[in-house]
């Protein structure tokens, strides 16, 4: 037999409940941690059967009734809300219900055309105005605003870039 095996039987052992097999004889004669443990548990039982339990309380009984019967009106006054005539798990179905209608109905609103926060509004392009002089910062961010679609493609840029760069500038 192997540790494992008799290792499960020992505590049934030391009280006396089974009687070992001969190859468990064998093996706990044999196996000096298999006999130190049943030792132990045998030992553990002998303290065991001399423990003797205290005597309760002569007013034990009397005060466990009366602990009982507080717990019970405390029980009945926390039942006693809005909704105590509803029992708990209808009340969470309820609940989940209120939940799902109230997001659908989000969802709902969100996707349909025109309204919701799914509507995108593109702002309307900034004309430059007649009162900005030319070759000032709030004129250049005009021009790079209206003319978005141009400068997107920065291969066109690099083509200006290297054009410019090319022509001698007179002032």
């Amino acid at each position: 037999m192997k540790c494992d095996e008799v290792g499960g039987m020992l505590p049934d052992l030391a009280a006396g409940l089974a009687e070992p097999s001969d190859s468990m004889k064998e093996h706990i004669e044999a196996c000096v941690p298999c006999a130190a443990r049943l030792q132990q548990f045998r030992q553990t039982m002998a303290l065991m059967d001399q423990w003797e339990a205290p005597e309760p309380s002569p007013y034990f009984d009397t005060r466990l009734q009366a602990r009982l019967r507080d717990e019970k009106i405390a029980e009945a006054a926390r039942g006693r809300g809005l909704f105590a005539w509803l029992p708990r798990p209808a009340m969470a179905m309820a609940a989940a219900l209120v939940l799902a209608i109230a997001i659908g109905i989000w969802q709902y609103d969100a996707h349909k055309p025109g309204t919701g926060h799914l509507a995108v509004v593109a702002p309307a392009p900034v004309q430059p105005s007649a009162s900005t002089e030319r070759g000032t910062a709030v004129s250049d961010l005009q021009t790079l605003d209206s003319d978005n679609d141009l400068y997107a493609d920065f291969d066109v840029l690099d083509d200006i870039d290297s054009q410019q760069n090319a022509q001698p500038t007179t002032n």
